[in-house]
């Protein structure tokens, strides 16, 4: 008689995976409901992307469907968000994705950031405690118009890379990185923000997997840990949130003890002192959160958060809940680290200089500089990889904070000048007026592949490129009748 395998977490397909949470969750949920569920599980999950609204022009997702025959439905709670359900191009292969006018994500994931309330917002300090890959502080950027300062942390040095590059690609200039442990902020800066998001490292059993969010098994003691850390850095978010603000608190997984017993746990813990704000209004159909679960029941607030089974919206299986802090609360405070930015080389360009620099983007490239500095509320700083354009708020608020990025590149040295960045040049590529240069379309492919062209310019030195269409390919020197590629080798 052969010996059964043991079979181990590595050893346990997605399926399995899958098929072992189905069980559990089923007594959570109707009999209808499931079989619902089923069924939908069964449709493949279309992709998802959501527009940049700081770098297209409004409806440019029509255009693209027409030039990639794509189909396009809505998300349904996000106003910039779409399912691609048919066409010939690959969503994650056109110059689009490449130059950051859209961000491909799950539409499970475009709910967090819209619950919140933006109106009247003006120049708002907001915090995503865990932010890589960055997905969702693209999404804070754009619906913020790029105003005030957002803080990307992730406490994990291996993924502080991937956030810096989407918020580059993105064109944020209002962003901060940072790397600390998200409980840090809540003993750090108390009473500090307006919107603080805290997208929660969960199981991520969400009932499909993908290659982000890869179904697995998970112990017990695994789970404890997690709801535990969950915990801990929801009551810190909720620390360092002003009286009157909303923490945003989610997760991609459906298990009850990583979502409405946190949030039971928070509302025990600082009672009248927070909310839970009803979703209805935000959301297309009924999605509550369960009032109890295998035996424990929540706070009646708790079903307020939503509760996305698969097949409520066609996504995969997500948690968020809206907090608003209604009172002050107690909570251990140190003090906040203190590293001045002239430690790391970074220091206000000297007046003479920012002035050269205004005069160089306005004369060559009929760039206005001040009005874009005014309106974002930006001043200029050089480091020793170029000239940024830095946030106010974080100078004014966070000025000790170590930082992973800060602002936007505005210009970088090559040889013995400035020459403008890539990501700046991509982010406002509308208000370089001049020295552009229209490539024809033919030759769009091999300039993308990273290919010099034998094209001549009526402009030498560094120019700003477009395609017939209008849309800018980054940068090009101009030089003997060729054009040198200066496209970043990430986009290339």
């Amino acid at each position: 008689m052969s010996r059964k395998k043991k079979l181990t977490p590595q050893s346990i397909s997605r399926e399995e995976a899958q098929s072992a949470a189905l069980e559990r969750f089923k007594p959570l949920i109707t009999s209808e409901d499931f079989r619902l569920m089923l069924a939908d599980l069964a449709r493949p999950l279309p992709l998802a992307f959501r527009t940049n609204p700081l770098k297209i022009k409004h409806r440019a997702e029509q255009e693209w469907a027409s030039r990639y025959g794509w189909k396009l439905d809505p998300v349904p709670y996000c106003p910039t968000g779409f399912w691609v359900t048919e066409g010939r191009e690959s969503v994650s292969m056109t110059m689009e994705h490449r130059m950051g006018h859209y961000y491909i994500q799950d539409a499970a994931s475009m709910l967090p950031v819209e619950l919140f309330d933006m109106d009247g917002l003006e120049h708002p300090l907001v915090l995503d405690l865990a932010a890589s890959p960055g997905g969702k502080t693209t999404h804070l950027s754009a619906r913020l118009r790029d105003r005030g300062l957002v803080i990307a942390n992730d406490s994990a040095a291996d993924r502080i890379t991937a956030l810096r590059l989407v918020l580059q690609t993105w064109g944020s200039t209002n962003a901060a990185v940072t790397r600390f442990p998200g409980e840090k902020f809540g003993r750090w800066y108390p009473e500090t923000f307006d919107r603080i998001l805290l997208d929660a490292p969960c199981s991520m059993q969400s009932l499909r997997s993908s290659e982000s969010h890869p179904m697995r098994p998970i112990t017990a003691r695994e789970q404890e840990g997690l709801a535990r850390r969950q915990g801990s850095l929801l009551a810190a978010a909720i620390a360092a949130l002003k009286v009157g603000g909303q923490v945003v608190y989610s997760t991609c997984t459906l298990a009850p003890e990583e979502n409405e017993a946190v949030l039971d746990e928070i509302i025990r813990h600082f009672g009248s002192s927070v909310h839970v704000e009803p979703l209805e209004e935000r959301l297309p159909s009924p999605a509550p959160a369960l009032a109890e679960a295998y035996g424990q029941s929540f706070d009646p607030q708790v079903v307020n958060a939503a509760r996305l089974w698969p097949h409520r919206f066609h996504t995969s299986g997500f948690f968020a809940a809206l907090i608003r802090k209604t009172g002050s609360i107690g909570f251990p405070q140190e003090t906040p680290p203190d590293r001045p930015l002239s430690l790391v080389g970074q220091t206000p360009l000297a007046t003479a200089q920012a002035h050269k620099i205004r005069s160089f983007f306005l004369d060559r490239y009929g760039h206005d500089l001040d009005a874009i500095l005014s309106e974002h509320q930006l001043q200029l700083w050089q480091s020793p990889t170029g000239i940024f354009a830095v946030p106010l708020a974080y100078l004014e608020r966070f000025s000790g904070l170590p930082c992973q990025l800060l602002g936007l590149k505005l210009a970088e040295k090559s040889a013995d000048e400035w020459i403008p960045a890539h990501d700046w040049v991509a982010r406002f590529s509308s208000k370089f007026t001049s020295g552009s240069l229209v490539i024809p379309p033919e030759l769009v492919p091999s300039w993308l592949r990273g290919e010099d062209l034998e094209l001549a310019s009526p402009n030498s030195g560094v120019v700003i490129l477009f395609d017939p269409d209008g849309r800018c390919l980054g940068r090009g020197r101009s030089s003997g009748g060729k054009i040198k590629n200066l496209l970043p080798r990430r986009l290339i």
